[in-house]
Order: C-alpha cells, then sequence, then structure tokens
C-alpha cells in the first residue's frame, strides 16, 4: 500500500526546474463535450428512474429502492461513495466485519436509518444525537467535495470555477431528488466505470511516453520508491504495517460498517445475502482502484525524472500535480483531457448524490416521522424529495462557503474522519456491550468527539505554528504537508527545522489511528459511565440489536468444556433458553419448552413434540 506514497518522490527529486517552458495544453471542444456528456447521461439515469417509478410513492421505494437492488451495482455504488487508500489486510477486515455483523443487524431490524438501530438499542436521545453528528459530518464534508476540485480544475484547465460547481450541484440535485437510491446507485455504476476509463488512459499513455510500466518498475526501484514492510510499531509514523493493518481496521469501519451512505445500500439490496455480496464485491474492486491509482503515481514519478517541471509547475500545489500530469500527457490527444476531467466529476457526484440521499433518509426517518408518525407514505415520499433538492442547496451554500475559508479548507475535510470515529464506537459500544446504557452511550459519544477534534485541530494548528519549511537548493518552495484523515492523497513531507516534543508530539498521530482513537475512547467511557450508573437495570437491551460475543466464542469450544465454563451468566436470556440456529435467512432460536421457533423477523414457527 505504501507504492502509493510515490508521489512523495516530487519533493526531493523531480522538483527541478527546466529551461524552457512550454505553453499548458487547453480544453479543446472534444474536451468539453465529453465532460457535458457525462452531466447529460447522468441526468438522464436519474429522469428513466423517476420516469418508471412513478406512481410508486413510498419513502421505502424512494429512500431503499424498495430493496430491489443486486450486489454488483451496490458493490460499485459502495465502491464510488467513499475513497481510501489503507492495507490490504485492513481491507479483508474492514469489510468482513461490516458483511458478518453489521449488515445482518441492520438488514433483520428492517430499518431505513443506521441511526434508527440507536433508538431500538438504546433511547431516542442516543438517536438523536448520532443524527446531529452525521448531518454536521456530512454538511460541512459534501460542499468540500464539490468546492475543491473545481478549483484544482480552474487553476490547471481554465476549466470556469462556478460554472462547474453549479453544473454539478444541480445536476446531482435533479437526479438524486427524482430518481431516489435507485437512480443514485445506478449513476454511481455509470460514473464508477468512467473513473476506471479515466485512470487506465493516464497508465497506458503516461507508460507508454516514458517506455512502458517495465521501465516504470525499474527506475521507481532504484530510487527507493517501492516500499517494503516497515514494522515499526511507533503510532506517530504515517504509514508502517501496524498502522495500516490496525488502525486502518478502524477506518474501513466507520467508512463501510456504520456510515448511513453505506448502511442505506446494504439495506436496498433485495436479501440479505446479496447485501453481503454486495460487501464481499467491494474488496476486489478497491484493491484494482487503488492499484491503478500507485501506477498513476509511479508514472508521474518517472515522466518528471525524464521531463523536468517547468519553474511555474513547480510551484503548483500538491493537489494540482495530477491534474498538470494529464494535461502534459494527454493535451495533445483530444478528447482524453476531458476523459479525465470527467473522472473527476464523476467521484464528485457520487460523493455528493449519496451525502443528498442519506442525508435526506436520517433527516425524515429520524427527525420527522417520529414526531409526526401519522404523515402519509405519499406526504412522506414528497418530503423526502423536498430534503433532496434542500440539501442540493445546501451543498452549493457550502461550496460558496468553502471558497472563503482558504487555509481552513483542510479542516473541514479533516473534520469528516474525526467524526466517523466516535460514531464507529457508539455502534459498537451498542452492538457488543449488552450492559451499555444510553447514559453510557450519551456521554461516551461527547468525549470521543472532544478527543477526536482536541487531536485533530491540535495537529493542524501544530503544523501551521511550529513546521518551517525549508527550500531546497533551487530555491523552488516544497508543497505543505497536509495530514488527510479520510483518504491517501499524496505524502509530501516538508523539511523541519526541528522534531516536535511533548504534547507536539502526541498531535503528529498517523491519521489512520484517529478512528482508532476516538472509537475506543467511546467505548471505554461508556462502559465506564454506564457501571457507574447501574447498566441496564433489569431491562435487558433487544436481543436483535446485540452480537453475542461470549456465545459465538463458546460455540466453537467442545461441549463438555462449555459444560465447565463459570460465565454463563454472560450468555443471553434467548440462547440459555434455547438453541440459536437458522431458518432460511432468518435467525431463529428453538424454544423448546414453549413448543415453537422464534425469529429474528418476528416470525413465530410452532414446532411437533418430535421435530424437537
Amino acid at each position: 500500500a505504501a507504492v502509493a506514497s510515490s508521489v512523495s518522490a516530487l519533493s526531493t527529486t523531480t522538483l527541478s526546474t527546466a529551461n524552457h517552458a512550454k505553453p499548458p495544453p487547453e480544453f479543446t471542444l472534444v474536451d468539453y463535450g465529453v465532460c457535458i456528456l457525462l452531466l447529460v447521461l447522468s441526468l438522464a439515469i436519474g429522469l428513466y428512474y423517476a420516469r418508471r417509478g412513478r406512481g410508486q410513492n413510498t419513502v421505502r421505494q424512494f429512500l431503499l429502492a424498495n430493496r430491489s437492488m443486486g450486489s454488483l451495482p451496490v458493490a460499485l455504488s459502495l465502491l464510488a461513495t467513499f475513497q481510501s487508500a489503507v492495507a490490504f489486510c485492513s481491507y479483508i477486515i474492514g469489510l468482513l466485519v461490516p458483511a458478518h455483523i453489521f449488515i445482518p443487524i441492520f438488514y433483520r431490524l428492517n430499518i431505513s436509518s443506521a441511526y434508527e438501530y440507536l433508538e431500538l438499542r438504546f433511547t431516542k436521545t442516543v438517536r438523536l444525537c448520532g443524527t446531529l453528528t452525521f448531518i454536521f459530518q456530512m454538511v460541512i464534508y459534501m460542499g468540500v467535495v464539490l468546492y475543491a476540485p473545481a478549483l484544482a480544475l480552474n487553476a490547471v484547465t481554465g476549466f470556469d470555477l462556478w460554472g462547474s460547481v453549479l453544473a454539478l450541484g444541480i445536476v446531482c440535485t435533479i437526479y438524486t431528488s427524482l430518481g431516489g437510491l435507485k437512480a443514485v446507485i445506478w449513476t454511481d455504476v455509470f460514473q464508477t466505470v468512467v473513473m476506471f476509463l479515466g485512470q487506465i488512459a493516464i497508465v497506458i499513455v503516461g507508460a507508454a511516453k516514458v517506455g512502458g510500466l517495465g521501465r516504470v518498475w525499474d527506475v521507481a526501484s532504484q530510487h527507493g520508491r517501492i516500499s517494503g514492510i516497515d514494522l515499526n510499531p511507533d503510532p506517530f509514523v504515517r504509514h508502517t504495517f501496524w498502522t495500516l493493518a490496525i488502525g486502518g481496521i478502524f477506518m474501513m469501519l466507520s467508512l463501510y460498517g456504520v456510515n448511513q451512505a453505506q448502511v442505506q445500500r446494504y439495506l436496498s439490496s433485495h436479501t440479505e445475502r446479496a447485501a453481503i455480496l454486495s460487501c464481499y464485491a467491494v474488496f476486489p474492486c478497491q484493491q484494482v482502484t487503488l492499484c491503478i491509482g500507485s501506477l498513476i503515481g509511479l508514472v508521474m514519478f518517472v515522466y518528471y525524472l525524464d521531463y523536468p517541471l517547468s519553474p511555474e509547475q513547480a510551484q503548483i500545489s500538491s493537489d494540482q500535480m495530477v491534474l498538470h500530469f494529464v494535461m502534459d500527457i494527454l493535451g495533445g490527444l483530444p478528447g482524453l483531457p476531458g476523459l479525465f476531467v470527467a473522472c473527476l466529476f464523476s467521484g464528485s457526484l457520487s460523493t455528493i448524490s449519496s451525502a443528498f440521499n442519506s442525508l435526506a433518509t436520517v433527516t425524515i426517518e429520524d427527525l420527522i416521522r417520529p414526531h409526526f408518525p401519522e404523515i402519509s407514505e405519499e406526504r412522506a415520499t414528497l418530503i423526502s424529495k423536498g430534503l433532496a433538492v434542500a440539501y442540493g442547496l445546501i451543498c452549493l451554500g457550502m461550496a460558496y462557503v468553502s471558497s472563503l475559508m482558504g487555509p481552513v479548507l483542510q479542516a473541514a475535510i479533516s473534520i469528516f474522519g474525526m467524526i466517523g470515529g466516535p460514531l464507529l464506537g457508539l455502534f459498537c459500544l451498542g452492538i457488543f456491550f449488552p450492559c451499555a446504557n444510553s447514559t453510557g452511550a450519551v456521554l461516551g459519544l461527547l468525549a470521543g468527539l472532544i478527543m477526536a477534534f482536541w487531536i485533530g485541530i491540535g495537529n493542524m494548528v501544530s503544523n501551521m505554528t511550529s513546521k518551517i519549511v525549508v527550500p531546497p537548493p533551487n530555491g523552488t518552495g516544497l508543497p505543505s504537508y497536509r495530514n488527510m484523515t479520510i483518504v491517501t492523497v499524496t505524502t509530501l513531507m516538508p523539511f523541519t527545522v526541528s522534531q516536535p516534543t511533548g504534547i507536539q508530539r502526541f498531535y503528529n498521530l498517523s491519521y489512520l489511528w484517529y478512528s482508532a482513537h476516538s472509537s475506543t475512547t467511546v467505548i471505554i467511557m461508556g462502559l465506564l459511565v454506564s457501571l457507574l450508573t447501574g447498566g441496564t437495570r433489569g431491562q435487558p437491551p433487544n436481543p436483535r440489536t446485540i452480537y453475542p460475543v461470549l456465545p459465538r466464542l463458546f460455540a466453537l469450544l467442545p461441549i463438555s468444556c462449555r459444560n465447565r465454563l463459570p460465565c454463563q451468566d454472560t450468555v443471553p436470556e434467548k440462547m440459555r433458553n434455547g438453541m440459536l440456529t437458522s431458518y432460511g435467512e432468518e435467525e431463529v432460536v428453538v424454544m423448546p419448552e414453549q413448543g415453537h421457533i422464534q425469529g429474528d423477523h418476528g416470525h413465530t414457527f410452532i414446532l411437533q413434540e418430535t421435530s424437537l
């Protein structure tokens, strides 16, 4: 996974100046046509599903696609929503846990919002806290996602800044509000294909210009750009085996386990099995994406060894480097620069549409319907569409706010990662610890948010005040280091005068540990408060909201060993009285003394004595 850091070589090797500067390539009419075609096709998909779903006026159909989606489109939609470059093993575990713990619980509870689980497990207060935290997270993030790519495109290609912002925001709002989740998922599928094509085009053309992928690999190896396994346990080192393997698991869980944008896609699957398969299918697709991204970084490194940057290009920021590279190698091929810009637009559209849809869902399900239970399905669906439009307008407003933020723009991006960890801890507290109560959940979430913001904001302030960038001998300034909390774009490390010590060093905790640190804080504080306030006080939680960790572990032991265990009281009541088994896709408990089977979906199956 550390191969992606090959782009960092630009900070130490390729920032040399050229004796001449060639004029930057410009967008052609063909390039503009490719970008416009992407927007038109995305809009057409939304209008198609809006027309196809005419007359189907239920919230379930609009927000959950009537639970009719297959595993492959859901998997591609999951892939398009959030991109995160962590490690191989963290992907495996980070997807196995949602597939076999989170998805079965959410799916069998027949909920629309992940935060509805918090009320079933705790109280309405906990549900409200979780919902408001998620809304705050996504509202800030979606404005940045809309504005930041448009800003980079404007600086490099001359693409009109606010024209692209308005085009993306309006198109995304229309197809999300009209077509619902089904339109969002199928446009995600289309946009994922566009993203793959754009990235592959860069690799093919770039590799051809530098002598092929074989030379790319040889040159990168000679310059130490192919990293091995670093077993350093220091959590302050940005990327090591332990940081990627352990910290990356928590990041993956916060993105693919409990985030409403992803949970909503799982719940749209036509069966629980399809939801689990979609989670599995994300893994190979994500590995292909990471490999292509790493290859782009290696090709960039070799290309700028052969063709040094001009003085003007050497001044650019790290988030514009790839765009300059694209214009350098694809500028003479009409249509291909437009394809890559369409690739960037696709990434923004998929993320923003997911934000609109998930925000509309939690607002209607968690904030409106609980207070107005008598509202009709038709009116609730209409309100959901209106909410999607409203969040679209808010997104445009947040894009404008982002344009005024300047250096604070990075803080807005970091907030997304800061909040993901505490929300993960809140769900883990409820799922894995039956003794946790609502008081512990609320105070644990608050403690996790305080800890996350303390470290995250402290890191940014520390970087701005204590790190001094020393320019290289040729006088060209280096791009500033940015400790991204949600995605790894580049790892451009500056030269510093001195190493931080004390509390300043604590602020340099690797971004991959943020989710692990804050979610663990939520769990520890939640358990302590729950124990001090009497736990569940004789009112055990609904067993359908709990994952019985100890009983599952006991089940692996021989019966003779299980009978000798002194901790049988930790087994949930429903498992002490009966036998946990399954009926089709439904987890059921056999109750011999009552003569029936109780299913997780509320079904009761009458048994004859002989069948027991």
